[in-house]
């Protein structure tokens, strides 16, 4: 279980110094996320990579990984935030901001196995009720990806089934692929 502080404002919080694992804003606690570990933490970076790879040539989105995302009166880090080109906060000098006060296009959980499913699932329901187009929860235990698309509405995926990406995306992935980067 993680630590939670109660009755916080979100200005209180983001006052507080950063902890690591990271914190996240919600519903008036801060509520500290749990340390990845193997499976997570490599299943974050080849998604990172991949998403990148195909998107990030041509300009037209980037995967930043556990980025503070602070909209709708929550903080929350996804595991992975991917933002459309031109959705990226970016400071006068042209470089990428440190704040991100927009929420994500697409917003990526990996279920930890010390994480609350229902916990994670409202993180990515937020997401989509404040513009997020796709959200996706990854089962490490179950090998399934819940989808979350507009309108909140859900759809579980196994097996050689296509994942929905952001639209115009040139990036093809199928379920059971993302659960083969496990095996080294």
């Amino acid at each position: 279980m993680s630590p939670v502080t109660q009755s916080l404002t979100l200005e209180e919080f983001l006052k507080l110094p950063e902890t690591k694992p990271a914190s996240e804003f919600i519903h008036g606690a801060a509520i500290q996320k749990p340390m990845p570990q193997g499976e997570h933490s490599l299943l974050q970076v080849e998604l990172c990579e991949a998403i990148n790879q195909v998107a990030k040539p041509r300009k037209f989105a980037r995967a930043f990984p556990d980025l503070r995302c602070t909209f709708g009166g929550e903080l929350i880090v996804p595991d992975i935030s991917v933002f459309r080109w031109d959705r990226i906060p970016i400071q006068p000098s042209g470089r990428v901001a440190n704040r991100f006060d927009v929420h994500p296009d697409w917003a990526i959980e990996i279920l930890s196995p010390d994480q609350r499913q229902m916990k994670v699932l409202s993180n990515l329901l937020h997401c989509s009720g404040h513009g997020t187009e796709l959200g996706w929860l990854i089962d490490l235990k179950e090998e399934s990806i819940l989808v979350i698309f507009p309108g909140q509405r859900v759809q579980l995926l196994r097996g050689t089934t296509p994942l929905p990406v952001l639209n115009g995306m040139a990036l093809e992935l199928v379920v059971e692929q993302i659960f083969n980067w496990l095996t080294l």
